[in-house]
């Protein structure tokens, strides 16, 4: 049975080498490739391992009221307008945060900064909770047309699958059920992933013959697998930027070897990047990457290394701990930092939530309402103080698996992962000994002090920005 990420990962695992299921077309495409990480966060989240994200949802006021922007947006900002080609496009991440007094894109603004003046590029931006928040510029194009036109399209098109194709999809629920002991509608997931990916990857080609670029950036080439296929179809080079953490149990990175073995030849995986660019020389296995180690370039993580600078060497206050909350742990750690408060009074607890925390956690955590009654406890629900900053004052941070956990190591932060599903994405880190793994609030009080962690490479997971290897890129 399966009851950690762990378990879950290698039943796909399984299947994916049973049934070949990597290879496995249907309808002119790879289905599973194209539900394969959706398929593990549905799972996962009917087994009840991860929490609600506690992100404030938008009302359907807020749907209606963000249509007309929509259809604004489609032809003001439309990616098809215009016949120039360009040499170079972007695909950013949706969310924007606040750096350099601008709504930016932190883990590809600084591949603008360096293509301006160089060769022409254009920026294709989607929207975030059905906004755009980056200041508009005359290379930023928006994506609405084409998500517009696919939720159109999905309306009012159907599949009519073979008798051959509902076969081995009904096999394929049945083992799924079977293994996860669980109900699941795949015919659903896959009609409505074909769905999509056949309206954009449609789109994204037309545009892409219309530009004529050489080469594609994208950040999360796993939520836009029609983007790296029309691309790879024309012959242009597909670079992913990345913008979290990777590890051999994320789905949308690992595909062990016997994951991607056809007929006894180990093949290509279609929707896969060509590249992707790391922050460092820590984060892709190559056992389980489904690209050659010389096609994963670490070159840095700009903003982590412009954010840093006034912090990263400042020396931590002892006693004062930081706790990183994600919203689907929130809940399991909200009351494992209380019970610390309780028994550290010589300690200042931190609680810093997620910014998609902010608006519901006095809702949604009773614990917290209680912990911020504490002398020694307060609650982060803003901005206002940097991360790094915070980071920067705290002798210690308790955390799960969020990438901030990464960022709390550059710091010299005595690091302590709580015992939760997700904990497997850091096993690297509590194997070698740089972090502490944690079950309860009494383990953590007891390790506080006796826990000694091993020395590290700060540049192995975040390293200074290699202008010369991203200019040779660029330049090819």
């Amino acid at each position: 049975m399966a009851d950690n990420v762990k378990d879950i990962c290698n039943i796909f695992f399984d299947l994916e080498d049973k049934y070949k299921l990597n290879f496995l077309e249907i309808q002119g495409t790879y289905p599973w490739q194209l539900i394969r990480i959706f398929l593990y966060y549905h799972i996962t989240g009917k087994k009840k391992l991860f929490g609600s994200a506690q992100q404030q949802s938008l009302s359907l006021f807020d749907k209606i009221k963000s249509f007309m922007p929509f259809i604004k947006n489609s032809i003001l900002y439309n990616p098809f307008k215009g016949n120039e080609k360009k040499e170079i496009l972007i695909f950013d991440h949706p969310r924007k945060t606040l750096f350099q007094k601008e709504y930016k894109d932190i883990y590809s603004y600084f591949l603008v900064d360096l293509l301006k003046g160089k060769c022409s590029f254009e920026v294709m931006e989607s929207p975030y909770l059905n906004k755009h928040y980056a200041k508009h510029e005359d290379y930023i194009k928006y994506t609405d047309r084409i998500q517009l036109g696919s939720y159109a399209y999905k309306k009012r098109n159907k599949i009519n699958y073979t008798e051959k194709e509902i076969a081995i999809i009904s096999e394929i629920q049945k083992e799924l059920e079977n293994r996860f002991d669980l109900k699941l509608d795949l015919f659903t997931i896959i009609t409505n992933h074909i769905l999509n990916y056949k309206y954009d990857y449609k789109k994204y080609r037309e545009l892409f013959e219309k530009r004529k670029p050489k080469m594609i950036f994208v950040v999360v080439a796993y939520e836009n697998k029609a983007i790296v296929s029309a691309a790879k179809d024309l012959d242009i080079e597909v670079i992913e930027l990345q913008h979290g953490t990777i590890s051999d149990y994320h789905l949308g990175y690992s595909y062990p070897e016997r994951t991607r073995t056809f007929n006894g030849e180990v093949k290509e995986i279609a929707y896969y990047p060509d590249k992707i660019l790391t922050f460092g020389d820590y984060w892709i296995n190559n056992e389980v990457s489904p690209i050659e180690s010389e096609n994963i370039i670490p070159i840095g993580f700009p903003y982590f290394e412009a954010q840093s600078k006034e912090f990263i060497n400042k020396n931590n206050k002892t006693n004062k701990i930081i706790f990183i909350s994600q919203g689907v742990i929130g809940k399991y750690m909200s009351e494992i930092a209380y019970e610390a408060a309780i028994k550290l009074k010589d300690y200042e607890i931190i609680y810093k939530l997620h910014p998609g925390e902010y608006m519901t956690w006095r809702e949604n955590y009773d614990v917290l309402n209680k912990a911020s009654e504490l002398d020694n406890f307060k609650v982060i629900d803003n901005n206002n103080t940097p991360l790094y900053q915070m980071f920067s004052e705290s002798e210690i941070q308790v955390g799960a698996f969020s990438t901030a956990i990464y960022e709390g190591l550059m710091f010299n932060c005595k690091t302590f992962i709580l015992d939760l599903p997700g904990v497997e994405y850091l096993e690297d880190l509590i194997e070698k000994g740089y972090v502490c793994k944690v079950t309860t609030g009494d383990e953590l009080v007891e390790n506080l002090k006796t826990f000694k962690p091993t020395k590290y490479d700060k540049n192995f997971f975040f390293k200074n920005l290699d202008e010369e290897s991203l200019n040779k890129l660029v330049k090819k």
